[in-house]
């Protein structure tokens, strides 16, 4: 879908036009900027072309492999930033005239490290991120004597308590064993650690993190505590609807999420927490990158300091689509302190920017979605078809070093 905001008027008969390129619900936040940007250049158009998330991460993908019918700044997503942050066909932000370096002190660490290669390449600018939270019913937790920090203490209380919560409501405490396994090879991380590669870029799925990871998901599917059921289906978001799921851990945008499509029905039946054992981590995260071939790279250049440095912009992009700033600055708003009708009027962001500012600044590797794919389906084969868990890491090592080779 090509939007075409013309954030300009002007008397010009040939007006300079920039184009970018990005995804639902991320270029609501752009046409937020469009105003500010229009003050500032009222003779320049914007375009502004959407397509959907994954279509439109192909579609770059594509496009900067053949260096042609490119945007003026792509947006990207966290969870495709590996594909990208190596690319030859984006700008280095370190170099002249950018010079973005400058400005790292401004960010969350976690957020600014996720757009640096390991050369120390700086190919795209974060604009928001997705600090993680547990969100949980807090009927069904009372309706099964539970407290909090049962479900933050430990893993092992954590699995305990689902088993009391099943045994006393029926409920299910998580949706998938997938989703603890997610968390818990994030534990333990430090700055400048990969989660599937060191730095040297060697797998690292054979590790005591995996192992314990592993572990983790088949205790808790073997206590019977999580439904089975993805995220994004039908049956997830109906067990939400129905209090058949207690709680999910995920990026705290899910709270909008859950408000607004997912279960609004269930205001002020949740709460968020930590998440267990204080693991810090993110889901998610927007950025935008400006690619060598476009041809408008000062506007471009401008318009993204306006969206990842601009205050207002970050705030108002919060207030409107829940997209948690990464500016230090904009996370001391008072905005923060406000209640959440929705969780119980729970202050809740304030919780969120503590987790945001203990976040591990982790390395990414441009192979991190193909480890991860491997290592996904290999524990669906611990979990349903009971195969060991050394031998499905020593197996998902091997797939992910042959496949590695093959696109390296």
């Amino acid at each position: 879908m090509l939007l075409s905001c013309a954030v300009a008027g002007g008397a010009s008969a040939t007006p300079a036009r920039i184009t970018v390129a990005s995804y639902p619900d991320l270029d609501r936040a752009l046409k937020l900027a469009l105003p500010a940007f229009a003050r500032r250049h009222p003779q320049v158009q914007v375009n502004v072309v959407t397509l959907a998330h994954k279509d439109h991460h192909t579609a770059m993908t594509t496009a900067l492999a053949a260096g042609a019918a490119l945007p003026d700044l792509i947006a990207l997503d966290m969870d495709f930033m590996g594909k990208f942050v190596d690319s030859a066909g984006l700008e280095d932000l370190s170099r002249p005239p950018y010079r973005a370096q400058t400005f790292e002190s401004r960010f969350a660490r976690h957020a600014w490290r996720a757009g640096v290669n390991r050369r120390g390449e700086i190919k795209a600018l974060p604009v928001d991120t997705g600090p993680g939270a547990l969100f949980y019913r807090t009927d069904l937790a009372e309706r099964a004597g539970l407290r909090e920090t049962d479900l933050t203490g430990s893993w092992e209380g954590f699995v305990d308590t689902g088993r009391r919560l099943k045994a006393r409501t029926g409920a299910y405490l998580v949706a998938h064993a997938q989703d603890l396994k997610d968390i818990r090879i994030r534990a333990g991380l430090a700055d400048g650690e990969g989660v599937f590669f060191d730095a040297a870029g060697r797998c690292q799925v054979q590790s005591a993190r995996f192992r314990s990871a592993f572990a983790l998901a088949l205790r808790a599917r073997d206590a019977g505590i999580d439904a089975g059921v993805r995220a994004w289906s039908n049956e997830w978001s109906e067990g939400f609807r129905r209090a058949a799921i207690a709680s999910q851990m995920m990026g705290c945008w899910l709270g909008g999420h859950m408000k607004h499509w997912i279960a609004p029905g269930t205001s002020g039946r949740w709460r968020s927490a930590p998440l267990p054992e204080g693991v810090a981590a993110a889901w998610g995260g927007s950025f935008y990158a400006i690619p060598v071939h476009s041809q408008q790279k000062a506007l471009a250049w401008e318009l993204l300091q306006l969206l990842a440095l601009d205050r207002a912009q970050q705030l108002a992009a919060f207030r409107s689509l829940d997209a948690f700033p990464v500016l230090l600055s904009a996370q001391d708003d008072g905005f923060l302190s406000e209640s959440i009708d929705f969780l119980g009027g729970q202050p809740a962001r304030l919780q969120w920017r503590d987790a945001v500012r203990r976040i591990p600044a982790l390395a990414i590797d441009r192979y991190d979605a193909v480890a991860d794919e491997v290592v996904r389906a290999e524990l669906d084969q611990v979990l349903l078809r009971r195969k060991g868990i050394d031998q499905a890491l020593a197996d998902a090592q091997a797939k992910v070093e042959r496949r590695v080779r093959r696109r390296a």
